[in-house]
């Protein structure tokens, strides 16, 4: 057993790889197939070589050939081969093939599973570290309904023989996890990083199924990879599904709206439709090419230091009813949101944002970690083809603030007017006046102290779904009356 420090504080022993592999293959009842494509079969290496492994591993295969591949799990509509509709195919037909070929009646206690990763390591020219899906389908019961973890994985070291380590030693995390931690799904999660630094491998996208993990809510496991930094972000698809951020993003023309959301206002509707328009209008934007994001930082998810998941859940379930794609990140400044999306598309992007993010923006106070502050912050926020659209902020005197009159720094003076008149900020001017005195904070609290005429101030159908589904703390008065 390995000791490690775990805070500042407790201690926590952590098996093994060895240990792991050898109680998967001395439990005379888990029996299956492992199936990896494209980086070795660095996984089932662990279980060969802990021993006692001639009664757990009924098969171990690398359909390295692509033809033989396609011969093997069938050719996919795109193509790929390092796909999420790939490791289904390969989990399905290997489970197929043990129900077929293991009499149940003589092995009545046999709880089977398939463990399957296709991978693509580092290229040769070191441009592309590499990606790839890993998962694993079993029982945890004898003709129990089969249970499945998959996740896409992201590498980070710049060799091809480390991220074939790394990738053998997640593989064993997982399966012993998906045994014997399956019951405690976050410590699950966790536990993948046994043996593993967070700069060796990035963990985007993970879900569960099965009877196992009926009451597990996919959302909140992924909202687990970014508040435990194992990736920087994680999106949800308007079904309210998650969904791999490069499956979404990639090539496309990208518009970002950041807000609290809690709860999504007229305001924030409003916004996203004008600028909207005025994105699509724009040169090198193709309407059928375009994307937009609504996106949460993390640090807009905290209560006193807490990430509050209930709070998390509220925001994502309203956005997802309304049909928009939300982003979770780990990123506190604009010009990190931006690098994200650069990793995926270099086509025109748009920020929409009011004018109180505008002014932080400009604040050197976030910029003292890097080298080169604020210039260096702003060179990668604008070197790339990305354009801000302004709403406006109504004032306590009925004034209306924009890009021509708000108040920067003075040392920031200058420097916003260098981007400003290049095009680079441009203002919403077909705004709804009537709304721009709403906000989401004041909208809270009518909500948690049980004020009325709060619900004008939410798009058509959010109030409903609020009170239905007692969202923000909204309480039913019959619950009200029994208090």
């Amino acid at each position: 057993m390995e000791i490690t420090l775990k805070g500042d504080k407790e201690f926590e022993e952590i098996p093994s790889l060895k240990t792991k592999a050898l109680r998967i293959n001395l439990n005379e009842n888990i029996y299956g197939t492992f199936a990896e494509i494209g980086a070795g079969q660095e996984t089932v290496r662990h279980f060969f070589r802990a021993g006692g492994g001639s009664g757990t591993i009924a098969k171990a295969m690398s359909a390295y050939d692509k033809d033989f591949s396609d011969a093997i799990y069938g050719i996919e509509d795109d193509g790929r081969y390092v796909t999420e509709a790939r490791l289904r195919k390969m989990l399905s037909h290997e489970i197929n093939l043990i129900e077929e070929r293991i009499i149940r009646e003589k092995h009545p206690n046999k709880m089977f599973f398939a463990f399957a990763n296709t991978v693509a390591t580092i290229d040769f020219a070191k441009k592309y570290k590499g990606h790839g899906w890993v998962g694993i389908k079993y029982q945890i019961e004898p003709e129990q309904e089969y249970n499945e973890i998959i996740l896409h994985l992201r590498f980070r070291e710049n060799d091809a023989r480390l991220q074939q380590e790394t990738l053998g030693i997640l593989g064993t995390n997982l399966i012993y996890g998906a045994y014997y931690k399956h019951h405690e799904p976050k410590k699950l999660l966790r536990y993948l990083y046994d043996h593993l630094d967070k700069d060796q491998i990035e963990i985007d996208t993970i879900n569960f199924s099965g009877p196992a993990f009926e009451n597990v809510d996919n959302r909140l496991m992924s909202l687990q990879l970014v508040k435990n930094s194992m990736t920087d972000a994680i999106m949800f698809a308007a079904d309210g599904n998650n969904v791999l951020p490069a499956k979404v993003l990639y090539k496309k023309n990208i518009l970002a709206l950041r807000g609290s959301f809690r709860p999504v206002t007229k305001v924030n509707i409003d916004m996203y439709e004008k600028s909207y328009e005025m994105f699509v209008k724009e040169n090198k934007v193709d309407v059928d090419n375009t994307q937009v994001v609504f996106e949460i930082t993390l640090s807009n998810l905290r209560a006193e230091g807490e990430i509050d998941e209930q709070d998390f859940m509220d925001r994502a379930k309203l956005l997802c009813s309304l049909g928009h794609t939300v982003l979770i990140s780990n990123f506190q400044e604009y010009y990190k949101l931006v690098e994200y999306f650069s990793q995926y598309s270099k086509n025109r992007m748009g920020l929409s944002m009011g004018v109180n993010n505008l002014v932080d923006i400009f604040d050197e106070k976030y910029y003292r970690h890097l080298s080169g502050g604020i210039l260096e912050a702003f060179g990668k926020l604008f070197f790339k083809d990305l354009r801000v659209y302004l709403y406006p902020m109504e004032n306590e005197d009925g004034t209306v603030t924009n890009s021509e009159n708000l108040k920067v720094h003075p040392r920031m003076k200058e420097l916003y007017k260098f981007f400003k008149y290049n095009g680079k900020v441009v203002d919403i001017t077909d705004y709804d006046h009537s709304i721009l005195s709403i906000f989401s904070r004041t909208v809270l609290k009518a909500i948690s102290e049980g004020n009325d005429g709060w619900e004008s101030m939410l798009p058509e159908g959010v109030a409903k779904i609020i009170k239905e589904k007692c969202l923000f703390g909204y309480e039913a008065e019959e619950v009200m009356h029994k208090k």
